[in-house]
């Protein structure tokens, strides 16, 4: 509870900031179920020049939209949500653009880990990234995908390929968008991607497992594997998804999941 007030704070912000936007680029009447808006960073500058905070009139912090609750109210109400399909372009979508994330209930399995001894440096901190690492370190990764043969292969920013895809009816372009992915881990047989959260995660915008899913699928030969994962409490939980059809934005669907908790006896 003790970060509601800033929770509250940036959400007024964000308000505040798209509602200037709409008035400026005049979409209070705009009829999203005829066709998504192309807004520019540009565009975004110039409505919101005029107000004083940073959180009110940067393009980053207004953009970032990664789940149902962090949109605007303007967003809410009108069933919108926004996909970056080039560098400093966005589409104002209407339609499904998130997906929940369902729970995994019950005990977790207890996991014996394949490293041999105390990562004493994992203990130091409470990041995604050190809890994505030390599940790998431990073959979690390894054990849940079935694979032995994963070794790390990406990490951090790269940019997309040109490719289109359907939301709904409508349809999208996207070129040169910057994805970032917390880990890629490359087998004989397949690639697997991991996008990594540190707390509770109700539902996540689909975009940040469809990108670097198209992204990959165009630059290697096996089949891509995404991952979300996450650490809660003493628990590693993994969510596998998947695309029925590649070129469908909304076609995610949940493949298997699994709660591990490692053993203190394997470090």
């Amino acid at each position: 509870m003790g970060n509601a007030p800033t929770a509250q704070r940036e959400g007024r912000s964000l308000d505040t900031a798209w509602e200037a936007i709409f008035r400026y680029c005049k979409l209070v009447h705009y009829q999203f179920d005829t066709s998504p808006y192309t807004i520019t960073a540009t565009d975004i500058k110039s409505a919101c020049q005029h107000l004083k905070k940073t959180g009110e009139k940067e393009v980053r912090i207004l953009c970032k939209q990664d789940t149902r609750d962090s949109r605007p109210s303007v967003f809410k109400e009108r069933g919108l949500f926004l996909l970056p399909v080039k560098n400093g372009i966005y589409k104002i979508v209407k339609g499904e653009g998130y997906m929940d994330i369902p729970s995994i209930d019950g005990d977790a399995d207890l996991y014996r880990g394949k490293l041999g001894f105390t990562l004493e440096s994992a203990k130091v901190g409470n990041s995604e990234m050190q809890h994505l690492d030390f599940a790998y370190a431990q073959s979690v990764i390894r054990s849940f995908v079935g694979d032995d043969s994963l070794v790390l292969s990406i990490r951090g920013r790269k940019f997309t390929p040109q490719f289109s895809f359907r939301v709904g009816r409508f349809f999208i372009e996207v070129q040169s968008v910057q994805t970032e992915v917390d880990a890629g881990y490359e087998g004989v047989d397949t690639l697997v991607l991991v996008e990594a959260k540190n707390s509770k995660t109700d539902n996540t915008i689909i975009r940040q497992l469809y990108y670097p899913y198209r992204q990959w699928s165009q630059h290697v030969h096996k089949p891509v594997i995404m991952l979300f994962f996450e650490k809660r409490g003493r628990d590693y939980m993994i969510w596998q998804y998947d695309f029925a059809d590649k070129d469908d934005y909304n076609s995610v669907y949940l493949v298997k999941k699994g709660r591990y908790r490692v053993s203190p006896l394997s470090g």
